[in-house]
């Protein structure tokens, strides 16, 4: 799966280790995408269950994202000015140095990144799960807006980097657990986030050229699964239905699922292995 792409990536030390190993393993590799206030440690625990099932697990980071939340807190900085197409394209040279193509899982901007990866043909399967939107994807519900504001209210914010407050997070991410697990969330997994891929999916049905657009009619898409929250602020239903609907006019299959109860935290939270075996039950049918 060699190309320029691959060629002109700048992967770290970490990332090389994760492609060489996977390589090297002969398993079918897993590549987890995480998206806006997460690092790819908080995929920890769903790359250990994956393993178990008998994948090798990558879980790459945006370009220049420090390896701990304590860094990414003390160098806020290292985030700003990154765009969804810059990700999408070293994601997109770490899928291609790989020998056999992946399944791609992606969370939030995560998951409209799988899905991005998945347009052009590089996924076997895919599980996009509250998936940021796309060009295309038209609903705009009043908590989207409220969940993006702490970025949207201030245009200056697009070329920085933007941490949540704790009454920020707990709107947006984690108002379907209790208190206590809000706290223990963020204090845990939230860290700064670029400002310019929120303000690139509010102008996306607005800029014919936008890379916030996916591919979702070529034919070696591969199986297409979205997850969304019951209970999700930053990404409602009507807007993972959207992009359903748009991805389902794909030749190849495209299912959704609702999980009961849960908001965008869904991943990180106390109930993260009911979601992660729904996606491994869905890999596993076709990878």
């Amino acid at each position: 799966m060699n190309s320029t792409t691959a060629d002109a990536t700048r992967l770290t030390e970490h990332e090389s280790e994760q492609v060489d190993r996977a390589n090297a393993s002969g398993r079918k590799p897993v590549v987890f995408i995480h998206g806006l206030w997460l690092l790819p440690s908080s995929w920890d625990r769903w790359a250990a269950l994956f393993e178990d099932a008998g994948y090798t697990s990558l879980s790459p980071g945006w370009p220049d994202d420090p390896e701990t939340v304590a860094d990414a807190k003390a160098h806020p900085d290292v985030f700003a000015g990154k765009t969804v197409g810059q990700v999408a394209d070293h994601i997109d040279g770490i899928v291609r140095r790989l020998n056999k193509k992946p399944a791609v899982i992606g969370h939030s901007f995560g998951g409209l990144l799988a899905q991005i990866i998945a347009g052009r043909g590089l996924a076997s399967v895919t599980v996009a799960i509250d998936p940021a939107p796309f060009r295309g994807v038209l609903p705009l519900p009043i908590s989207a807006l409220k969940s993006a504001s702490p970025v949207l209210h201030n245009p200056a914010n697009r070329s920085k980097a933007i941490p949540l407050t704790y009454e920020q997070f707990r709107f947006a991410f984690a108002n379907a657990v209790s208190e206590q697990e809000a706290k223990e969330l963020y204090d845990t997994y939230a860290v700064p986030a670029a400002g310019a891929p929120l303000f690139q999916a509010a102008t996306a049905n607005l800029n014919p050229w936008t890379e916030v657009k996916v591919d979702t009619t070529n034919p070696d898409r591969g199986p297409l699964l979205i997850i969304d929250g019951e209970k999700d602020n930053t990404v409602p239903w009507a807007i993972a239905n959207a992009s359903f609907k748009r991805q389902k006019r794909n030749a190849g299959v495209t299912e959704i699922k609702k999980i009961t109860g849960r908001g965008h935290a869904l991943t990180i939270d106390s109930g993260w292995k009911e979601v992660a075996e729904t996606a491994l039950a869905f890999v596993q049918r076709f990878a």
